[in-house]
């Protein structure tokens, strides 16, 4: 995977993801940037990254803009922004999977650099930054 890219992740919402409402639930939503950026670090980080290195989520700011829905196939498109010390903030958007020009969700995500073996935080580097690239906007597509 390029640097300075978007990672995406195709969702497919089940059944156990819809509410009495009839969409879909937000700590579904939650769990869908989650796994992008879990997903993204996998396919990204080195294999001593991902063997030195854990994260732990600081703090979720989700925007709930359309309901997604029974039957959807969701596209979750998410980038990392700029690191600060042993956070590193990161973008999702979410789009239905058929074209829709329009993002359903958008979410900022904290996350924190943990050692893996002590649990202690630790700094971002310009190395990890150098896998992932750093800022705030999704590249072009």
């Amino acid at each position: 995977m390029p640097t300075n890219s978007t990672f995406k992740l195709t969702v497919r919402i089940t059944d156990g993801d819809i509410d009495p409402q009839g969409h879909v639930n937000n700590v579904a939503f939650v769990r869908y940037v989650q796994e992008a950026a879990v997903s993204h670090w996998r396919a990204v980080a080195s294999r001593e990254l991902q063997a030195a290195f854990t994260w732990v989520v600081r703090r979720h700011e989700i925007e709930y803009l359309l309901p997604g829905l029974p039957g959807d196939e969701l596209i979750v498109r998410t980038w990392v922004g700029e690191p600060s010390g042993a956070t590193w903030e990161r973008f999702t958007e979410i789009r239905r999977g058929d074209g829709g020009d329009r993002a359903i969700v958008t979410a900022r995500t904290v996350w924190v650099l943990l050692d893996a073996v002590s649990k202690r935080p630790r700094r971002v580097d310009a190395g990890m930054v150098a896998q992932f690239g750093g800022r705030d906007l999704p590249a072009a597509e």
